[in-house]
């Protein structure tokens, strides 16, 4: 009898199940271009900011601010277009993101103060325009796939690395030849123009309850942890913010910290360029790992590996030192994020994919946020970043011990 069920399993999907289908891959190949080529709003800051500073007379806190405005509107985004996403589907909000996103890259590029300048950035790219390119995207994808879900979820993530990979070294040279102003529009046009055709792959409505409850494998168990959703949901949000300020103070202040050392900001942000193609590599890894051991666990190593990493550049400064621990950095911290959406989908209902994913990496973006504004902050305090990477690995290791404590609740209940 065993056996009999066993071989008609295949059939309970039938032909006509989207999930881990040829479309399902297709439709996450075109999410990816799109989270490469619109994570641009996360990006382009980091690496315009000392232009920036230069040209509106800022500290460096001042400075770091836009970065800050742009983190809390990509969190704020995620969580906003995720539910529009849940409930009108991620086509419309996914086109209107688009267009905003080109005219934020537009606003900034004719403002006239660093107000101006931050509140483009926090409002128009990241909140109401590259926010959808992210958490969103993550979250539709997930509702594709069962059987290979860590590893789509890992893929549809890279796509923020990638564009942290390529976008840069870009951004660096066009600011260098056409100055800050001219390069926004640029990218302006880009945005536009590029991914609004790949909009069009995203009309198809998400599989129903009934399909997507068809491709769960015999006797699979929806997981439940010794705690409430509610408290979960507390717990991974936090477990985000802790995390992600540990992540943001080289990711943010790489480029000014080579500046400060003498080695120049093309170097820093070739560092940076180095720090997510690696990343990109860590998110893959990731998720094939996430597949066989489950979210919990492997965001938890990442996060060991994160701090080890961090650590490592309060000793070494050297120019050589400085590319060879960003590339672990990278490959040891990229997991990390893609691991939240996946601990989501294991524990919430699918019905609530867009709505809880974008809460939880709303709470990575807060993470950044704050720890971007910090490092500023400390940097401008001190005179160093010595103490701002202390401050990281301390904010780590918190997010360590709450990880540890979830996936204990999880043991008890199981």
């Amino acid at each position: 009898m065993q056996k009999a069920t066993l071989d008609r399993a295949p059939s309970r999907a039938g032909p006509a199940n989207p999930l881990d289908s040829g479309y399902a891959w297709a439709r996450l190949l075109a999410a990816l271009a799109l989270g490469t080529i619109g994570g641009v709003g996360m990006w382009s800051v980091v690496v315009v900011l000392p232009a920036v500073q230069k040209d509106f007379g800022l500290t460096r806190a001042d400075a770091s601010m836009a970065y800050t405005f742009a983190m809390v509107g990509f969190g704020c985004g995620g969580v906003l277009m995720g539910r529009m996403a849940d409930r009108l589907g991620i086509f419309r909000p996914l086109t209107a993101g688009i267009i905003v996103l080109a005219l934020g890259y537009v606003a900034t590029a004719f403002a006239t103060t660093h107000w101006q300048f931050s509140i483009a950035y926090g409002l128009l790219i990241a909140m109401l325009g590259s926010a959808i390119t992210f958490g969103p995207l993550i979250a539709d994808v997930s509702l594709w796939f069962e059987r290979r879900r860590g590893i789509a979820v890992a893929i549809c993530a890279s796509g923020n690395y990638l564009a942290g990979t390529i976008w840069p070294p870009v951004i660096e040279r066009l600011v260098t030849a056409y100055g800050w102003r001219l390069t926004h529009l640029l990218i302006a046009g880009v945005c536009l123009v590029t991914m609004l055709p790949l909009a069009f792959a995203f009309r198809r409505a998400a599989p129903t309850a009934a399909q997507q409850a068809a491709a769960k494998p015999v006797g699979h168990v929806q997981r439940t942890p010794a705690i409430g959703l509610a408290t979960l949901q507390l717990l991974l949000a936090s477990a985000g913010v802790f995390c992600c300020v540990a992540m943001s103070m080289p990711q943010v202040h790489i480029v000014a910290y080579c500046g400060d050392l003498g080695y120049g900001v093309a170097r820093g942000a070739e560092m940076l360029s180095l720090m997510l193609g690696f990343g990109i590599v860590s998110r893959l890894a990731s998720g094939f790992i996430a597949d066989r051991i489950g979210g919990l666990k492997t965001l938890l190593i990442s996060s060991v590996l994160q701090a080890f990493a961090l650590a490592l550049y309060i000793p070494f400064d050297g120019l050589m030192s400085l590319y060879v621990i960003s590339a672990m950095f990278g490959l040891f911290q990229g997991g990390l994020v893609p691991s939240y959406a996946i601990v989501v989908r294991e524990y919430f209902p699918a019905n609530e994919a867009g709505t809880r994913v974008g809460l939880t990496l709303t709470s990575t973006m807060a993470g950044m946020a704050l720890g971007g504004w910090l490092s500023g902050a400390i940097f401008d305090w001190t005179g160093s970043y010595a103490a701002a990477f202390l401050n990281g690995i301390a904010w780590n290791v918190a997010n360590i011990l709450i990880v540890v404590f979830i996936i204990v609740r999880v043991r008890r209940r199981a």
